[in-house]
């Protein structure tokens, strides 16, 4: 027996299929609508944070800073070429500790007299100066170097041969590889990355960063290292501005250094947008430095310059583009850092202390950096305030850790 056949179902009217059609059509219009309003908020996102990026960059440019000038000719008067090294680590040492943004080395002599040039890279690419100038820069630029990264950027060279007996200048941005700080000075590293990743940064540790930009090999950045993901071992990190680290957490960050073949140029060359608006020279023939009212000399970005050997004056008369007959009239304040001192001379090196000590109450800067006090660094080396307890045992024992120490 043959099986009946089965009645097909019947069939959509076309008014059911130009629904469906339409619903469809409408769906995916929404969809597209969706996908458009996710792009667009997402461009305003990136926009957004482009904005608050170049804000914060040039909130952190604004912060005050304090420059010194340095005449080079200073080298010139030492009697061996260790004492030349010594002598510029003493400098060194001074704008570190009292926390100096900017170095410049000036010549003071100028073409009068015919000596050696030599070559030197700076902020401003390769520049020609005196030799004595680019010694004393070249060794400042070493010392201001972390030491990880001192065989990248100084190769060996007769100018740092006596380096070694230099007092390292222990900066905070001087990270050992056990320190975890949210900032790192590194180098870029000629290694292959895949295409869309940035390069590879040597900042110290036993592994490179992953930073967020491509750029070329052997160049120096600042890194922000960014948090690890779980199960990630892969470190990454972003590229700043070198001003970064002390706007974000107050920490000092080290100096850059500026050679100037003359006077004026320290001041016409400035790296600031506006120029220095207080400058101060020292001379003994200035005005006393005690006249100077505390805390009312204010700044957002300082010049103080030093004499050689013959002082300010000398380095004016031998500039050709100054058209000024006395010194302080190139200057705000004039002062003698020093008044009735007992030596018929103040070295340079210590005239960089003398006036860094007795200026420090007397400046007040319009745009200060925070206060450090976050973790990651070693700041201090000082005992604590609290006093050990010493126990009644005849032995002497006390109760200080001194696990510490070891």
């Amino acid at each position: 027996m043959s099986q009946p056949a089965v009645a097909k179902p019947p069939g959509k009217s076309w008014r059911e299929i130009n629904q469906e059609r339409k619903a469809l059509k409408r769906q995916r219009n929404e969809e597209k609508i969706i996908k458009r309003e996710k792009r667009v908020a997402l461009e305003k996102e990136t926009e957004i944070k482009i904005k608050e990026e170049v804000e914060k960059e040039k909130k952190n440019s604004e912060i005050s800073t304090i420059s010194i000038a340095v005449p080079g000719s200073i080298l010139e008067n030492a009697q061996s070429a260790e004492l030349r090294t010594y002598l510029a680590g003493q400098i060194a040492r001074a704008a570190c500790v009292f926390c100096v943004d900017e170095v410049i080395v000036y010549d003071d002599i100028g073409d009068k007299l015919d000596t050696k040039k030599s070559k030197l890279d700076d902020a401003d690419g390769v520049k020609v100066a005196r030799r004595s100038c680019v010694q004393l820069a070249r060794i400042l630029q070493y010392l201001e170097c972390p030491q990880y990264l001192r065989k990248h950027f100084f190769p060996l060279h007769k100018d740092l041969e006596f380096a070694g007996l230099l007092n390292p200048l222990d900066a905070p941005h001087h990270l050992r590889s056990s320190n975890s700080f949210k900032f790192r000075e590194g180098i870029t590293m000629n290694k292959k990355v895949k295409p869309g990743r940035g390069s590879q940064v040597n900042v110290g540790l036993l592994q490179d960063v992953s930073a967020d930009k491509l750029l070329n090999p052997g160049i120096r950045v600042t890194v922000r290292m960014l948090p690890t993901p779980e199960g990630s071992k892969k470190l990454k990190g972003k590229i700043v501005s070198l001003t970064t680290p002390r706007a974000e957490t107050g920490v000092y960050w080290g100096y850059t250094v500026r050679i100037a073949n003359s006077l004026s140029q320290v001041f016409t060359q400035s790296p600031y947008k506006d120029g220095y608006d207080l400058t101060i020279g020292t001379s003994d023939r200035g005005t006393s430095i005690d006249d100077l009212p505390n805390k009312e000399v204010s700044y957002n970005h300082a010049l103080i310059v030093f004499g050689g050997l013959h002082g300010i004056e000398a380095a004016l008369e031998s500039d050709e583009q100054l058209q000024v007959n006395e010194a302080s009239l190139l200057f705000n304040h004039y002062i003698n850092v020093l008044p009735n001192q007992g030596s018929r001379t103040i070295r340079t090196e210590e005239a960089i202390l003398v006036a860094l000590t007795g200026l420090r109450p007397k400046l007040k800067a319009n745009n200060e950096p925070m206060v450090f006090n976050e973790t990651g660094i070693a700041t201090s080396s000082t005992f604590p305030e609290a006093r050990p307890e010493f126990s009644d045992n005849s032995g002497g024992e006390t109760n200080l850790d001194l696990s510490r120490f070891d």
